[in-house]
């Protein structure tokens, strides 16, 4: 039985491609009004498609680096939503696949953590502000984007992993913290989706390495759908997760 969403105020972040498109578009479907974020202007062709469908979506210009720029865009949206239910948070980059330590560049380590890691803490940090407000004893849901890379493995990149690893580590701070004042938190580890990202990684490490180009296109033809992880998400972001705990794994 699907989840059921019906009248879920929700901000996903990252929702112009891949995952955050995906799981924008299959909320919405399930009944939550949707606020997407992210600097890709296609994000607008998201909240379109979601409005084309009957469904209720905007869509707001954000750079997560930026923490003037979150928090506005963070009041305007729970301005335009009523409040703020769920946060879905999937903006995030991999950059410096393949690429040696002693030979990693220090801009592409910053602009990874940059995204990935203080990106998330400013979205979290002016949303669960937000939460607060709301009377308990169920103020929101917060889902966070980690990775099997820096958590239970390693990465293509340095920069990565780190980077996902410490999204792993703050959400068990948060859960430690935000449970007791109603907020659940989980973070969960997509595996090799086909996203941009992903498919861009495994075409640069391909070329990178020299492998035959039927392979690196086998290797992208075996990627997981979306859609499918979105399904997951969903699920994560309804009631019906309440009981919920910890890092949720994909394929």
């Amino acid at each position: 039985m699907p989840a059921d969403l019906t009248g879920k105020r929700c901000i996903v972040t990252g929702g112009a491609t891949g995952i955050g498109r995906a799981s924008a578009i299959r909320l919405a479907q399930l009944g939550a009004e949707i606020a997407i974020f992210d600097n890709n202007e296609d994000g607008n062709n998201t909240a379109i498609e979601i409005n084309d469908n009957g469904g209720n979506s905007r869509f707001w210009s954000c750079d997560v680096r930026d923490e003037a720029n979150v928090s506005g865009t963070v009041i305007a949206a729970k301005s335009w939503l009523g409040d703020i239910d769920v946060l879905c948070h999937f903006a995030g980059v991999l950059q410096g696949a393949s690429i040696p330590l002693e030979g990693f560049p220090e801009k592409t380590w910053d602009t990874v953590l940059d995204i990935n890691l203080r990106g998330t803490y400013l979205i979290a940090k002016y949303v669960v502000t937000e939460m607060l407000k709301k009377p308990g004893p169920n103020r929101g849901t917060i889902i966070l984007t980690a990775s099997g890379a820096g958590v239970k493995g390693g990465s293509s990149s340095y920069a990565y992993g780190a980077s996902k690893g410490g999204v792993h580590g703050f959400t068990m701070v948060m859960q430690q913290y935000l449970e007791s004042q109603g907020i659940r938190v989980n973070d969960f580890a997509p595996g090799s989706v086909e996203t941009p990202l992903k498919v861009a990684q495994l075409r640069s490490t391909g070329a990178i390495t020299e492998q035959p180009a039927a392979d690196v296109e086998q290797a992208v033809a075996s990627l997981t759908n979306p859609g499918d992880v979105a399904e997951i998400v969903a699920f994560m972001a309804s009631d019906e997760a309440n009981a919920l705990r910890g890092i949720v794994f994909t394929a």
